[in-house]
């Protein structure tokens, strides 16, 4: 178990190159697995994560190779794709195994999926139970509620479903799912969440159509399979919004994230930080790879608390940590619910949240569906120790905290940011401390 130990610097200036986005990472090796032709991807998310579903689509028998932030996929074909000779490791990876079950119900084998204890112990049945409804057969431990996960692959139907929550998870694994079906698929209900997938598609030739309230796939004929995409892969805007929030809370500040997506379902951040009131400055917008992207600039700001709720939850879901801090410096009081998507993440992020930003000297009380937290600028946070409990969100949330609490901070398990952010220590001492 690693710990580190930090101290507020007295000011804290930098332009960030940040990694890869995340989400587009894990699709852009999916997508092109079962693709016709060769893939370039530059600025790859080396994180732990990733690199677990370039491992599992090299199990299925597709030739992958890494240079650094660059990686090469041989895609082949949508149903090139081979029965793995061992289960499929997805590690600590939550996107690994649910868009791979979606993708595998299709296939003409049989797959079993698992992971490390974190991952086992995450709910399953949102995938499931809806690849069921599509005519897949798979199931798992718990009445198909956690991993290890057994699919073989069917000839899946298409046909209507109503998404219950917004979760990108969900609607990718139904829409790679719906890539081998016999007729089109038309999703419903709860889709607005993060649209990556649908983005990539339609770039690869696969006839995905949109609208406010539906999402239809027409399944690909025999004859056709989706063309392969190179691409250079935006900076991670949930990596960028915990640059964003140490600007904007320490005294003394001047953050630049260039290269950041800015698509539309991932800029919920940026919105709440301006609501409280965050000077931010978008320049050189442009679009690559399919995502508008730009250079978003953060400086030393006075904030007020806010309510966060509603159709924002699904567009900063994974930035609520690090936003939680931001309240937690801020002038009154702050609510955020409708999160209780937040107990199904790496840890059970309303309680491991509200327990340590209590050790900061924060007031703050945990509810069903989020939290609600008193935050006093003047005061500020106080150092502690502080538990990333695995979680590498949590471990930068405290990070960006203790660059304003009074005295030591101490962050157990710190290492838990190779997940999604492996340089985020070294780029952090660069900044200031």
């Amino acid at each position: 178990m690693t710990t580190i130990t930090l101290m507020p610097p007295r000011r804290l200036r930098g332009i960030v190159t940040l990694p890869g986005d995340k989400s587009i990472s894990h699709r852009s090796i999916i997508l092109n697995a079962v693709a016709h032709g060769v893939a370039e991807i530059t600025n790859f998310l080396i994180g732990a994560d990733c690199l677990s579903t370039i491992s599992c689509v090299r199990a299925l028998g597709v030739n992958i190779e890494r240079q650094g932030t660059t990686v090469r996929v041989v895609g082949a074909g949508r149903k090139g794709l081979c029965e793995p000779s061992e289960v499929l490791d997805c590690g600590n990876s939550g996107t690994t195994l649910r868009l791979l079950a979606g993708l595998l119900s299709g296939q003409p084998f049989f797959t079993v999926l698992s992971g490390d204890a974190s991952l086992r112990s995450r709910p399953q049945r949102r995938i499931t139970e809806p690849l069921r409804a599509l005519g897949a057969w798979i199931d798992g431990c718990a009445n198909g509620d956690r991993a290890p996960l057994a699919v073989r692959g069917v000839d899946l139907q298409g046909g209507s479903y109503e998404l219950p929550i917004a979760s990108a998870q969900v609607k990718s694994a139904l829409l790679l799912a719906a890539l081998n079906g016999a007729s089109p698929l038309n999703l419903t209900g709860r889709i607005d969440s993060r649209d990556h997938t649908e983005r990539m598609m339609r770039a690869m030739g696969i006839d995905v159509q949109t609208s406010e309230t539906t999402i239809m796939l027409n399944p690909l004929s025999e004859l056709r399979t989706p063309q392969a995409l190179s691409l250079r892969v935006p900076g991670d805007p949930s990596s960028a919004a915990f640059w964003w929030v140490a600007a904007a809370i320490h005294p003394d500040a001047e953050m630049v994230t260039p290269g950041v997506c800015l698509n539309p379902t991932r800029t919920g951040a940026l919105d709440v930080l301006r609501a409280m009131g965050a000077r931010i400055e978008v320049a050189n917008e442009r679009v690559e790879g399919n995502e508008p992207v730009g250079d978003v600039i953060v400086r030393s700001s006075q904030l007020r608390g806010s309510e966060i709720g509603g159709a924002l939850i699904p567009r900063l879901i994974d930035e609520l940590p690090v936003l939680a801090v931001a309240a937690a410096c801020a002038e009154g009081e702050t609510v955020i619910r409708d999160a209780q998507e937040l107990r199904a993440k790496e840890t059970d992020r309303i309680a491991t949240v509200v327990e340590s930003l209590r050790a900061l000297g924060v007031r703050i009380e945990p509810t069903a569906d989020g939290m609600t937290l008193t935050g006093n600028a003047d005061s500020g946070l106080r150092g502690a120790v502080v538990h990333s409990y695995g979680d590498h969100r949590l471990a930068m949330a405290w990070a960006v905290a203790s660059l304003v609490a009074r005295g030591e901070t101490a962050i157990q398990e710190a290492d838990a940011v190779a997940v999604s952010y492996p340089d985020f220590w070294e780029t952090l001492h660069s900044l200031g401390l």
